[in-house]
């Protein structure tokens, strides 16, 4: 319950600090010097713009540490100064699943991907099974939670028990005559996806041959604007309240957030029922090594103890912020 009343807590939090610092949309790459940073990161859109703003307050010496490259924009990024560690112009990953695999091979010999030109990745969903070699860590920093958005003038239900959901996802409920439900999915690597998926299905890896209503066809998460009348896509209550504040971008669109169960995940809610932790996966050997353990390990590294700028961004703090237990 206290993971769950935090994602309520963030939600009125972020409200009142955006009014307060009357933010703008974050840039959608590093800005600002140095150009070249210490720690260079890649993945997930859920959490790019609150990672972003975590860059400009993340200081060591007065020097920023962070650099991190959204999910979207040019099709190529170069992450290290190319006159001490060139080879660092690498394709720009698209998601979490797409930002742990860039950073695994920038981690192995001989990759082609660069060695050392990666240094974090961001996740919105959870190791799960994952192994690798070296190992990496999820470290957890912040929660929120999980939701799916409709169009305000929707064929599909406002209000859904998870029951429901589960069923329109799996082709069972069909809508009214005419107008049957889409269930969308997220783009390939998302780690919204893999979350909504196991959420759904039971499994990240479902055989989505069995479902022919999805609609599957790489749509951007937690963007409003690809929605019509019947269908239906998950939605993070946290870009959900950063874009409604204007703290980032505003794609939204004529959506509305969903509730589940008769809750919501913004507003007062104390038990949405789909909460999720996100995280920034590190080498497992850099653990105890600056500026990876000042940045990101433990409760008081600089991540876990800004949590003005968490709460700027429609999250809030993970109660085990820090933690390097989960590891591939």
């Amino acid at each position: 319950m206290k993971t769950r009343a935090r994602v309520a807590v963030a939600a009125l939090c972020t409200l009142i600090a955006a009014a307060a610092l009357g933010t703008s949309a974050a840039l959608a790459d590093p800005a600002g010097t140095p150009t070249f940073r210490n720690l260079a990161g890649v993945g997930s859109d859920t959490t790019e713009e609150v990672v972003q703003g975590l860059s400009d307050v993340v200081l060591i010496d007065g020097v920023k540490q962070i650099a991190s490259y959204n999910a979207t924009g040019s099709a190529q990024i170069t992450t290290k100064d190319p006159g001490t560690t060139p080879g660092c112009t690498i394709n720009r990953p698209n998601g979490s699943s797409a930002g742990r695999d860039a950073l695994l091979a920038s981690l192995q010999a001989n990759s082609g991907a660069g060695n050392g030109c990666l240094d974090f990745a961001r996740s919105s969903s959870s190791r799960g099974t994952f192994t690798s070699t070296p190992s990496m860590t999820w470290v957890p920093f912040a929660v929120e939670g999980l939701s799916y958005a409709v169009t305000t003038t929707s064929s599909v239900p406002r209000k859904l028990t998870k029951a429901q959901l589960v069923s329109i996802y799996k082709c069972e409920i069909t809508g009214p005559a005419g107008a049957p439900f889409k269930p969308v999915l997220p783009q390939a690597g998302s780690g919204t996806r893999s979350s909504w998926l196991s959420y759904i299905y039971g499994t990240a890896s479902p055989n989505l041959a069995l479902y022919p209503c999805l609609v599957d066809t790489g749509a951007q998460e937690h963007d409003g604007r690809i929605l019509d009348d019947s269908s239906l896509v998950p939605f993070s209550s946290a870009q959900w309240i950063a874009q409604a504040s204007g703290t980032i971008q505003e794609k939204r669109g004529r959506s509305t957030l969903g509730q589940i169960d008769g809750t919501t995940a913004i507003a007062t809610n104390t038990s949405f029922a789909n909460v999720r932790t996100v995280n920034n996966i590190i080498p497992t050997s850099k653990i105890g090594t600056a500026p990876w353990d000042t940045v990101f390990v433990g409760p008081s590294s600089q991540v876990c103890t800004n949590v003005a700028t968490i709460l700027q961004y429609g999250l809030a703090v993970s109660p085990s912020c820090g933690s390097t237990s989960s590891q591939s």
